[in-house]
């Protein structure tokens, strides 16, 4: 079962995932990991588990090595890489349940759906993290205040990256692969006349 799952284009597709979330992260330094406004572009590749299952292992490994440079060191590597983790495999569900030869309608509930998990689960995690762990509630009038102040911010922000730059990808992704193209297939093949209409247009 484990060999068939973790073929060679699968290892390597996910050591590329891994890595471009590591790579867009460290690109905008401290601003990924600011509290208040979380400029972190990489969480739009968290929407590929609805076409890959090995993006969750994938992201979970390059969100914990993008964490490293977090000023929540400690508690980001493994708290909020854990939900990273669970919204990856939730998403991946997702995927499963709702086939990308679905209609268009389907399609959106897909991306609507999978990309859910990523922006809830980092928007309540990740400011018990700053306000309970951190000491992230000392400029606010209460740790209640803080704690949904954070919540609204991430809630916000993930939401810009998972869907406005996520479904951009996903669109891409999903365009990739009718066509055929191996690198983002598991070895399966367009029917040809599927083929032959996509080559048309």
């Amino acid at each position: 079962m484990f060999k068939r799952f973790f073929t060679t284009k699968r290892i390597c597709r996910a050591g590329i995932i891994a890595a471009l979330y590591v790579a867009l992260t460290y690109a905008f330094g401290a601003l990924s990991f600011q509290g208040i406004l979380q400029i972190r572009p990489a969480e739009a590749l968290c929407i590929l588990p609805l076409f890959f299952p090995e993006a969750v292992p994938a992201l979970y490994i390059g969100c914990m090595l993008a964490n490293i440079a977090s000023p929540y060191w400690i508690y980001d590597v493994f708290v909020g890489s854990l939900a990273t983790l669970a919204a990856a495999a939730c998403t991946c569900m997702i995927g499963y349940l709702i086939r990308e030869t679905a209609k268009a309608g389907g399609q959106v509930l897909r991306v609507a759906l999978g990309g859910l998990f990523p922006v809830l689960m980092n928007a309540f995690v990740i400011p018990l993290i700053i306000v309970f762990c951190c000491d992230g509630a000392v400029d606010f009038s209460s740790v209640t205040v803080a704690y949904w102040t954070y919540f609204l911010s991430l809630l916000a922000t993930e939401s810009l990256w998972v869907y406005a730059l996520g479904v951009p990808l996903y669109l891409f992704v999903l365009r990739m692969r009718k066509r055929g193209y191996s690198p983002f297939l598991d070895g399966k093949k367009l029917p040809q006349t599927e083929a032959t209409a996509e080559r048309k247009a």
